[in-house]
């Protein structure tokens, strides 16, 4: 089998987990019913994925760093299945939050040890495009993957999602068995080190603008499903189009997004992007009565969002260039606890305030975000006025 054939089945991993994630955010209103609890209390479920995510990953990629790389991404599969049947058997709110602790854990794992591999065994001149490979296969779990989630939900039950995805892995392993030869594993970075970057002010800066833009995309997106039944009064099939259309957009928006970042600049992409994710914000909080409108600005809004996953991203590899796997890795952490402190306060709005008024509350995270993005500008602004003076100096 061809090196790009083993990438697209990575991909494929990277697909599967990606939708047992998202999945919840697309079905949020029938999950709540069927376990019985509040819609705020069911996004309780994306925020504990997202925190034991985001904790646990960087831990336990520490504590496997010298596994070889194909034994742990099949171990690791082995416990997301086992995560998956879990969340279908448990009869209760609380052993199913357990469940999506296992699951987050795993899923960590598997993304970092997927794109790991993809790295090692594509030709030299194409690891970049064989890593976007991969991410393409997780963002395409919002494409492909919430939209039928929640038609199986409307149809089957939402449990049938999650057996499904636990067949499929399974079927999946015995593929990367007999695909995937066996590497070594790295050299771990320690954890006294990633937090250490925190102290590099462009570095926090950069961080903290994924962190809040990802706070306030958690706050909409964990909710989005009830907001449009309930508030926007979308019914189920309108709903699975709207969902599919949010994932293209998102698709186009991470590509050029990055086209953007190569050709006007990282920061220039980010201003616009986060300007225009929080203009669609604060218009959709006017135009709730009209669908079509809705399905408008939710679609300006997904896609100048992943416009600015894409060019974070590349800014966090090129910012410290040394220390460019770690950034990234850390940047990965940022998203999931952004993602899970929107989910939190989406869940406290939602039942302290009203369904409506999440996009209020997701508006303010974007302005803290663009003004870290300001704030990343003059201060590289500043350095580079500092570098010009001293060179002009030597010169002289």
């Amino acid at each position: 089998m061809s090196n790009t054939a083993k990438i697209y089945i990575l991909s494929l991993i990277s697909f599967l987990v990606g939708t047992s994630q998202y999945n919840i955010s697309g079905n949020l209103d029938k999950m709540a019913d069927v376990l019985g609890v509040s819609i705020g209390a069911a996004g309780q479920l994306i925020t504990v994925f997202s925190l034991a995510y985001a904790i646990g990953t960087p831990i336990l990629m520490v504590l496997t760093a010298k596994m070889e790389r194909r034994k742990l991404l099949i171990y690791m599969l082995f416990v997301f299945i086992i995560g998956n049947f879990l969340s279908v058997i448990v009869p209760s709110y609380g052993l199913f939050m357990i469940a999506r602790i296992i699951m987050a854990l795993s899923t960590g794992v598997v993304i970092v040890t997927v794109l790991s591999i993809a790295a090692k065994i594509a030709p030299a001149n194409k690891k970049a495009s064989s890593i976007a490979t991969v991410v393409m296969g997780f963002t395409a779990s919002l494409i492909i993957g919430v939209p039928i989630g929640r038609f199986i939900t409307s149809t089957y039950g939402w449990k049938f999602v999650f057996i499904g995805i636990a067949l499929l892995v399974l079927i999946v392993i015995l593929i990367v068995l007999n695909t995937i030869p066996k590497m070594n594993g790295d050299a771990s970075v320690p954890l006294t080190r990633q937090i250490a970057m925190f102290k590099k002010p462009k570095i926090a800066l950069a961080l903290s603008i994924t962190f809040f833009s990802m706070t306030g995309y958690g706050i909409i997106f964990t909710y989005l499903s009830p907001f449009l039944v309930n508030t926007v009064g979308m019914s189920d099939h309108l709903l699975s189009i709207t969902l599919l259309v949010l994932g293209v957009a998102s698709l186009f928006g991470s590509k050029l997004g990055g086209i953007s970042a190569d050709k006007r600049g990282i920061i220039f992409t980010l201003k616009r992007g986060l300007l225009v994710n929080l203009a669609s914000i604060v218009v959709l909080s006017f135009i709730s009565h009209s669908i079509i409108a809705v399905i408008i600005i939710l679609t300006v809004w997904s896609f100048a969002g992943w416009s600015i996953g894409a060019t974070q991203q590349y800014n966090l590899a090129t910012i410290s260039p040394e220390s460019s796997d770690v950034l990234l890795g850390l940047n990965q952490s940022m998203m999931q606890l952004g993602f899970a402190v929107g989910a939190g306060l989406g869940g406290v709005i939602v039942g302290q305030i009203s369904l409506s008024s999440i996009t209020w509350f997701s508006a303010l995270s974007v302005v803290f975000a663009s003004i870290t993005t300001f704030g990343l500008s003059r201060f590289l602004n500043n350095k580079k006025m500092v570098k010009q003076v001293i060179v002009a100096k030597k010169e002289a």
